[in-house]
């Protein structure tokens, strides 16, 4: 780490580098929109290999790109800080989820130093309050156990009025629609100014709610069940050139341990739930239609967040930024297996989806969500880490409807925004020493497909632990689990464990993990909170 450098000096020198007042060329610095889904599966866009109707999405990837192999790190808290700081969550004291080191700024902090407008809506879940983070306006989902009725939700940190039975409030409409509405104020008082938009979504995280007239639309369309869907969605998939493979067997014994047991899940929820995934013809009649139920409502949710994300887009177009905006959408970990019942508990005679039922999408369905992948959010194989990535910027990336197939990880993020932006990155805040970003930014992925290169990605979360070095990858489930090794290039889809065969490699890459791990946690150890 390079010498301390005192932040009033830093902030002089960021404004003289990249404030639009100082620098022509500032002018050409895109407006950035960063669109976080939660715990929504790599396979449910229709751009993806999916069923779901998301034309708004699938229209930005077919006037930009799509990533094959970029991550997330399996859950939702420590997602947000890689994001957000640029560093993997152990170095910023995030996972476990505690409070930051005084030199873990936020993005939107460095930004806004650098002339940009900063907006956040939906949710949160870092430590400290959202405008101290760096943004000037926000609206705040804090209420997670109701999409219809919070009980608490915050505008710029303060309580807003409760929504009432007549406002028909939706939780992923409340978020589109505060988005547009810092966009309109953005546009009447701040035009000539680039804008950071940071729309984080609470869809489609349980409770599986929607409203029904979204639901219906889906009602019948899961009924042939997650065998023939998640077959269709590979078949898609392959067609598209994002995956090859061999399709994972369904696991019906990895789950999380808080889950409810299949007896608790009978009593609390009714005979229709099931808390494993297995083979569609094994279940009864009455699971298969309870089942096809829920996943009507997680489609309704994507559904209804991809029209939301329209509206902005709609936004941009009437503003006259949309050409000169980057857009990024990704998800914060794969869909989620987990069966739980919070909030306001759940009402057996509630119709699925209402906003007296509370459920989960349960690991069959998540199975299909994550096609072709393993596992689900939480765990460090592909399932639980891969999210699609979309990024379209007119302006700046020519390409139409391309895939790149580098692998990228959510640190990679802030390293991008930078470069574009102009902004150097401190080697200090608060007076205190930074390490280096860990990240690399995609910008020479917008206009070619070509490797960025990385040493490693590193993922650790409950116990679970990971690290790809180029194609390799060795992966293992909680802090005493086997280590699991798999060549990525030919074999995505973890299928082939190679950890007896190439016994050197692994213990190699091993080392590697291990010695990050330690040096991670020294840093996230570091400064002061």
């Amino acid at each position: 780490m390079k010498k301390t450098v005192a932040l009033g000096w830093l902030v002089a020198m960021v404004g003289l580098w990249s404030s639009p007042a100082t620098s022509s060329a500032a002018d050409a610095r895109p407006n950035v929109v960063v669109i976080l889904a939660d715990d929504m599966g790599f396979s449910d866009l229709g751009s993806y290999g999916g069923e779901i109707e998301t034309p708004n999405l699938d229209g930005l990837a077919a006037n930009g790109l799509r990533f094959t192999q970029f991550y997330n790190t399996g859950r939702c808290w420590p997602s947000r800080a890689a994001f957000l700081t640029g560093y993997y969550a152990q170095q910023v004291n995030r996972d476990p989820a505690k409070r930051r080191p005084e030199w873990a700024t936020l993005l939107p902090e460095l930004l806004r130093t650098s002339g940009y407008r900063t907006y956040h809506s939906g949710k949160w879940h870092v430590d400290g309050p959202v405008l101290a983070g760096g943004f000037e306006r926000s609206y705040q989902v804090t209420d997670h156990n109701r999409n219809f009725s919070p009980s608490e939700h915050l505008v710029d940190d303060r309580p807003a009025p409760l929504p009432k039975a007549e406002d028909h409030y939706y939780s992923t409409t409340a978020i589109a629609e505060h988005g547009v509405s810092w966009l309109a104020e953005h546009e009447k008082a701040h035009k000539d100014e680039p804008f950071f938009l940071y729309l984080a979504f609470t869809a489609p995280h349980f409770p599986l709610q929607a409203p029904a007239e979204d639901v219906a639309r889906y009602r019948d369309r899961y009924q042939v069940g997650w065998d023939v869907i998640r077959d269709r969605r590979w078949n898609r998939i392959k067609q598209l050139g994002i995956v090859d493979g061999a399709l994972p067997a369904y696991d019906p014994k990895t789950l999380p341990g808080w889950n409810l047991s299949e007896e608790e899940l009978h009593a609390r929820i009714g005979p229709g739930e099931t808390g494993v995934a297995g083979p569609w013809d094994a279940l009864t009649d009455e699971q298969k239609r309870f089942q096809a139920a829920k996943m009507a409502v997680h489609a309704a949710m994507v559904d209804r967040m991809d029209r939301g994300i329209g509206l902005v887009v709609d936004r941009l177009k009437a503003m006259g930024a949309f050409e000169n905006t980057l857009i990024l959408f990704m998800s914060d970990n794969g869909a989620s297996a987990e069966q739980m019942i919070r909030g306001d508990g759940h009402d057996p005679k509630a119709e699925p989806g209402s906003a007296r039922s509370f459920l989960g999408l349960g690991p069959g369905w998540a199975t299909v969500s994550n096609t072709p992948f393993r596992l689900y959010k939480v765990w460090n194989h592909e399932g639980g880490i891969s999210t699609p990535l979309n990024a379209q910027w007119p302006k700046g990336i020519a390409a139409r409807g391309e895939l790149r197939r580098t692998p990228g990880h959510l640190v990679d993020l802030a390293p991008t925004i930078f470069e574009l932006a102009r902004i150097t990155p401190p080697d200090s805040y608060h007076g205190e020493p930074r390490p280096p970003l860990p990240g690399r930014s995609l910008v020479p992925a917008f206009a070619h497909d070509v490797t960025v290169p990385h040493d490693f990605l590193f993922f650790k979360h409950e116990g679970n632990r990971a690290l790809r070095a180029g194609d390799w990858k060795i992966v293992s489930n909680g802090p005493t689990g086997a280590w699991e090794l798999y060549n990525l290039a030919v074999d995505r889809t973890e299928t082939h464990n190679l950890a007896a065969d190439q016994p050197d490699r692994l213990k190699a890459l091993v080392a590697i993990w291990e010695r990050q791990d330690q040096e991670y946690q020294r840093q996230g150890a570091t400064g002061k909170r």
